[in-house]
C-alpha cells in the first residue's frame, strides 16, 4: 500500500507540472549572434495567430502604446559589448524589448532597464532608449511570432516577424 501510495503521489505531481507548463503558453524563442567575440541574444515569448491576424491582436494599438514583442514574461535583450543603434547607443547588459506605436502607424524599439517582469507590466520611466523600426511585408506568413538577430556586415541586424509584418533595424558594435 506505501508502494502504491508512492507511485500516485509521484503521478500526481508529474500531471501537476505538465499542467502548470501547460498553463505557462507558448514556447519561448531564442535568437543569438557573435560580435566581437561577444553574444547579442533576444529571448522571447512566442504566440501564435490561432487564426487572427496580427490587425486583429496589435493592430488597435494607438501612438504611445506598447506592444510586448511576445508573450507571457518580457522579451530579454542581452549583449555582451555596447551597440549603435543609428545614433543611439545601447550599453552591453540586459534590457526587456517592446516595440512603441507611432505617430503615423511606425514603430520603435524600446530599451528598457528592467527586465525579466511580465510582459504587461511596462515601466516607461525605466526606457533608456529608442530606435526607429523598418516595417515591411513578408513573402511567407509565420504563425508564431520570430524574432532573429542576423549578421550584416561588422555588425547586425534584429528581424521581428508576425503574420505577414516584418519590422527590423540594424546595429553596429560601438
Amino acid at each position: 500500500m506505501k508502494r502504491l501510495s508512492c507511485v500516485f503521489g509521484l503521478t500526481a505531481m508529474l500531471a501537476l507540472s505538465a499542467a502548470l507548463a501547460c498553463a505557462q503558453g507558448q514556447a519561448r524563442g531564442t535568437a543569438k549572434l557573435e560580435l566581437n567575440g561577444q553574444t547579442v541574444s533576444v529571448e522571447y515569448g512566442r504566440p501564435a495567430l490561432n487564426g487572427r491576424t496580427v490587425q486583429q491582436l496589435i493592430g488597435e494599438l494607438k501612438p504611445g502604446d506598447f506592444w510586448r514583442l511576445g508573450s507571457n514574461k518580457s522579451t530579454t535583450f542581452s549583449t555582451g559589448l555596447d551597440l549603435a543603434f543609428g545614433d543611439v547607443t545601447v550599453p552591453k547588459g540586459e534590457y526587456s524589448l517592446w516595440a512603441r506605436r507611432e505617430a503615423g502607424g511606425g514603430w520603435s524599439l524600446v530599451f528598457n532597464k528592467q527586465h525579466g517582469q511580465w510582459g504587461t507590466q511596462h515601466d516607461p520611466a525605466q526606457d533608456l532608449a529608442a530606435t526607429p523600426l523598418t516595417e515591411a511585408k513578408a513573402d511567407k506568413s509565420a504563425e508564431q511570432v520570430t524574432i532573429s538577430l542576423e549578421k550584416e556586415g561588422s555588425g547586425g541586424g534584429i528581424i521581428i516577424q508576425w503574420g505577414e509584418m516584418v519590422l527590423a533595424t540594424k546595429f553596429a558594435p560601438k
